[in-house]
């Protein structure tokens, strides 16, 4: 077990991973982002990180809501997501491992307001770390800059994504982008429940979904779909 103990934390049951700094420095070496970082930048880095665990269907952070860390998804999956004003769930984009979680809007806050709704979708390890001490040691010395910077533009590219998804792509489209983006997560979900989140239609997913298996873009084996032609599939979405 990398942990040595764990003490509860009130809220969504999380569980804040207490260890010797050892162990932190070893789940920041999973992660790619921390890749370029020494010994004993890593040593210093994991005295202001705290990790933790959230459970499936856990609210992590709440649109408006503000925090003083950055976080990092060391393993599981976690969804972005807004409410309209009927209360119906707009998903966003999902944030699978390996990944930065926060939005960030602006480097010369101390504070990080969430720009949306993040619940977890399985069993999940985040690692929280000080924004204020990581950019004073870090980013004002331009060490991790060009990766931070990296997952800013990516979050920008998600915006972008979200853009076509909800004001150009048509049905097709959606579908496409959505397997080509998240197929495990997709063939995870019943298909009412994809079809909610892409906001078609039961009997529209149904339909392209026929359709893309006719053109031999797609395969379904037992509800589960295998994408056998990923460039054509992209071609339907990129050449919207």
């Amino acid at each position: 077990n990398l942990y040595t103990f764990a003490k509860p934390d009130t809220k969504n049951d999380i569980l804040v991973l207490c260890s010797p700094s050892y162990n932190i420095i070893d789940t920041l070496k999973s992660l790619e982002f921390f890749k370029p970082l020494n010994d004993s930048e890593l040593l210093k880095l994991s005295e202001y990180c705290i990790v933790k665990t959230y459970p499936k269907d856990a609210i992590m952070l709440y649109e408006g809501e503000h925090s003083t860390n950055i976080s990092f998804l060391v393993s599981g999956l976690a969804k972005v997501y807004k409410m309209d004003k009927y209360d119906n769930e707009i998903f966003l984009y999902n944030i699978y491992k390996d990944n930065m979680i926060s939005e960030l809007s602006t480097l010369n806050s101390n504070v990080i307001t969430c720009l949306s709704n993040i619940s977890i979708d399985e069993d999940s390890i985040i690692i929280d770390i000080n924004y204020d001490k990581f950019r004073d040691d870090f980013i004002s010395s331009n060490i991790l800059t060009t990766n931070f910077l990296n997952e800013i533009f990516s979050k920008t590219q998600k915006l972008q994504c979200i853009i076509n998804r909800e004001l150009v792509f048509d049905s097709t489209a959606k579908v496409a982008h959505f397997l080509s983006e998240n197929l495990e997560m997709f063939n995870k979900l019943k298909r009412a429940e994809s079809s909610v989140l892409l906001h078609i239609q039961p009997e529209t997913l149904s339909r392209v979904l026929k359709k893309l298996k006719r053109l031999e873009i797609i395969d379904i084996d037992v509800k589960k779909v295998k994408v056998i032609n990923p460039m054509r599939l992209n071609d339907i979405f990129q050449g919207v």
